[in-house]
């Protein structure tokens, strides 16, 4: 019984043969005190969509939990989607951090990417969604570079 309802586990991947991807992350009920979970994954790829050419890079999960943990082999299954999807870097972030909240609901998430380097130039991509608006405020975007009252 979790602390705001009935919920049950019933687990689709853990102990068990699994050797195709999934959309959707198995859950385990969190019926702890507050606390910050960290997830890493320092193989991921995906495929550039332009080139085809595969992306690495590690992706970072952090996340306060409501009432659902991530349950890690689901995640690693989840991740493997993206081996053979064409998407750029950014995207992917995006999608992960809207997909994980919409199945675990948290307090906050947080994805982080950070992409090896193509033609010298390497990305780093962070998408932060909390459990009231969804999304996090949007950092000021700036369109006038001869305004005075710029920060820089």
């Amino acid at each position: 019984m979790s602390k705001k309802g009935s919920t049950s586990y019933t687990p689709q991947h853990l102990g068990k043969l699994s050797q195709q991807p999934v959309t959707k992350v198995d859950r385990i009920p969190w019926q702890g005190s507050e606390i910050t979970v960290e997830l890493t994954c320092n193989e991921f790829t995906s495929l550039c969509p332009v080139t085809k050419q595969p992306d690495f890079g590690t992706l970072a999960i952090s996340y306060a939990p409501n009432e659902w943990l991530i349950e890690t082999k689901s995640l690693k299954l989840y991740l493997w989607q993206f081996r053979d999807q064409g998407v750029f870097n950014e995207a992917i972030v995006d999608r992960i951090a809207t997909d994980l909240h919409g199945q675990i609901k948290p307090q906050w998430i947080e994805v982080t990417g950070e992409f090896h380097s193509r033609g010298g130039i390497a990305i780093r991509a962070s998408s932060r969604r909390n459990m009231f608006s969804g999304r996090a405020p949007r950092r000021p975007y700036y369109d006038d570079e001869d305004d005075d009252s710029l920060p820089f």
